[in-house]
């Protein structure tokens, strides 16, 4: 029987690592963002991290740069459409974009205020559109591929109670990262998304004191408890490296089994 011409060569596994990389995190003052510009620093990624509260991403630069890794911080509002494309075409372009800028409201649904849902759609959709774009063109014009990882939520897949409109936000960034992914894979561009479960930062923070809600989310995941942010660091790092060369338009959970629930 002839052997396949697949079969003759030895494979390599592809890299991890980020060397070389120029890397946009939005959000990375604290939580989720923060640990992941410190993943993709870690990676050997060349990180800017940006946010709208400097002295946070001063410190943990200074952190990083202690350790020979190569980190800048720039204040940016990314509500802000015209801040954002001037960062980026000052910056840019870049090889990687983690939007992770968002936020959530806990509001039931009969009592969603008209502030709260526009905020969550001016953070949560629309920025998350201009910070995307904004990065993809740049990323087009230089004649480069690239890799844009949406921070999505578990909640982008099902649905929460007293987040109805923060899970409406969740379920329009999935279906953006997957239009996306069609429209820049032809490009060289992938996109995905990370939708972690209950992870402990300072967004989560105020719910997760509430030891009721704690006993019902933990209850919920099979593995038993809720997530740290080392858990979805390793994950981002995956997505933005080559070693996840042909992953595109994917919604990666991180959910500790949830969502098979």
């Amino acid at each position: 029987m002839a052997v396949a011409a697949s079969e003759t060569r030895f494979p390599t596994t592809p890299s991890f690592r980020l060397d070389g990389q120029r890397a946009l995190v939005t959000g990375a003052s604290k939580g989720l963002g923060r640990a992941i510009a410190i993943a993709f620093a870690e990676a050997g990624a060349d990180v800017l991290l940006t946010a709208r509260s400097l002295p946070e991403m001063e410190a943990t630069v200074a952190r990083l740069a202690a350790k020979g890794l190569a980190a800048r911080a720039r204040t940016l509002d990314v509500t802000d459409r015209e801040a954002v494309r001037a960062l980026v075409a000052a910056e840019g372009p870049f090889d990687i974009l983690l939007n992770n800028a968002g936020t959530n409201i806990r509001e039931p649904f009969l009592e969603a205020a008209d502030p709260s849902i526009d905020a969550l759609i001016d953070l949560n959709i629309r920025a998350a559109i201009t910070v995307a774009q904004a990065v993809a063109q740049a990323m087009v014009a230089a004649g480069k591929g690239g890799a844009i990882v949406n921070l999505s939520s578990v909640n982008g897949h099902v649905a929460g109670v007293n987040r109805s409109i923060y899970t409406a936000t969740k379920h329009a960034l999935e279906g953006l990262t997957k239009a996306m992914a069609v429209e820049l894979g032809p490009k060289g561009i992938r996109v995905n998304a990370l939708c972690p479960t209950f992870i402990e930062t300072p967004l989560t923070a105020g719910v997760l004191r509430d030891a009721a809600f704690m006993e019902r989310t933990v209850r919920a995941i099979p593995l038993g408890r809720i997530g740290e942010v080392e858990d979805v660091m390793g994950a981002a790092v995956f997505l933005a490296s080559p070693a996840a060369a042909l992953i595109n338009g994917a919604s990666l959970l991180i959910d500790g089994g949830m969502c098979c629930v």
